[in-house]
């Protein structure tokens, strides 16, 4: 379909030439003005670039300074991201979740390698081909690395747009994004591209958010239908997210009296794989087997023999749980949500034969790669028992 089809059918008019210059121009003084010191703001290096955007993805700017300072100094080049062993990767991604985004970096810094000469591609096709890039970021990298025309649609962009022309599509739909994308690229200013896509995601983050947004301090105000019509409160147009499902886990920091702790490797698919985490057992397989955590009256359950004897079923190792939980630590994934119950247990006999175990020590925690919740389960090493 083409874009004035598109657009047409959704019922959204692009202005005159005319108007489209005075925007532009309006977007980028206030940009060139106002605009947010950021490290991969001073490069156009592709590499750099590319390495931002994807760790800005689903994270805050102020989280992703440091990490991405400390990636581009440990890997500064394209070649040393290809030649990066994963343990280097993992370690660096630690804190940032999604495991997947650093992984399929490597992934596709090999490509450049093998396919490119070692060189980032300039070509908007030849970009999209590389792992883990989508249409957002290869328009984000070669309009801002190249100076190329094209468009860069994240969900700040999204919202300003929606705004402007008051566009009553669902911003969650992924068939959305097409009718922004031809947008923008009537909008875009071909001078400066990559600083227009910036000054879209400025404006989207620092003035048009979704909470707290006053419209009337919008340096485009005047074009903004929504703020004229004083229906600004109706945009985006976003359907409810899915039901975050929860899942409970006893979680077991099992420990040698030389002071090592038991980790248990996850699975190559699925949340944190192949990250280590304490052995952790879901409440709902153990219910099956009348494992209570409560007593009747509400309170803890005194006696563990049945957990002990779980472990020692799926893992041949002999341990003794210490009657009360050590404490309770929540943590949010995007469509997750874990409730880890811990409880200390010390090791009496191993005849593990699983090779995805791994004892490690506790003045090593800082040396491992551990995903955030393990972090927290071993902040309680020391601490008194809560319960």
């Amino acid at each position: 379909m083409k874009s004035k089809d598109l657009l047409e059918k959704n019922k959204i008019n692009i202005w005159p030439e005319e108007k489209i210059e005075r925007f532009r121009l309006t977007l980028l003084t206030w940009y060139d003005e106002n605009k947010r010191d950021l490290p991969w703001r001073k490069t156009s290096n592709p590499y750099y670039v590319w390495v931002s955007e994807i760790m800005l993805q689903q994270t805050q700017v102020d989280t992703v300074i440091p990490y991405y300072n400390r990636f581009i100094a440990t890997l500064p080049t394209i070649s040393d991201l290809a030649e990066a062993s994963e343990e280097t990767l993992l370690k660096l991604w630690e804190g940032l979740g999604y495991y997947s985004r650093v992984r399929n970096m490597k992934v596709a810094a090999i490509q450049i390698q093998n396919d490119f000469d070692g060189i980032f591609p300039k070509n908007h096709k030849d970009v999209l081909t590389l792992k883990g890039i989508g249409p957002y970021t290869a328009g984000a990298v070669t309009s801002i690395a190249f100076n190329q025309a094209h468009p860069a649609v994240d969900g700040n962009v999204m919202r300003v747009l929606s705004r402007l022309f008051e566009i009553d599509l669902d911003i969650s739909k992924a068939s959305t994004r097409k009718v922004f994308e031809q947008i923008i690229s009537h909008l875009i200013d071909p001078v400066r591209p990559g600083d227009f896509n910036q000054a879209l995601m400025d404006l989207g983050a620092t003035i048009c958010t979704p909470k707290n947004y006053s419209p009337e301090l919008s340096p485009v105000k005047e074009f903004n239908a929504s703020y004229i019509n004083e229906t600004w409160r109706k945009y985006p147009v976003k359907k409810k997210k899915n039901k975050v499902t929860e899942q409970t886990f006893y979680t077991l920091m099992i420990k040698k009296e030389d002071g090592e702790y038991l980790y248990e490797k996850r699975p190559k698919k699925g949340v944190l794989s192949g990250m280590y985490t304490p052995i952790m057992i879901e409440q709902g397989t153990l219910r099956e087997k009348g494992w209570k955590l409560f007593n009747e009256d509400g309170s803890y359950k005194n006696s563990a023999e049945e957990l002990e004897q779980n472990i020692e079923d799926i893992y041949n190792l002999k341990v003794r749980i210490k009657d009360q939980p050590k404490g309770i630590i929540k943590h949010v994934f995007s469509h997750l949500k874990w409730e880890m119950i811990v409880f200390e247990a010390l090791l009496l006999e191993d005849n593990a034969q699983i090779k995805d175990l791994k004892w490690i020590h506790k003045d090593q925690f800082d040396q491992e790669m551990f995903p955030v919740p393990t972090q927290k389960v071993n902040k309680l090493v020391d601490t008194l028992t809560l319960f």
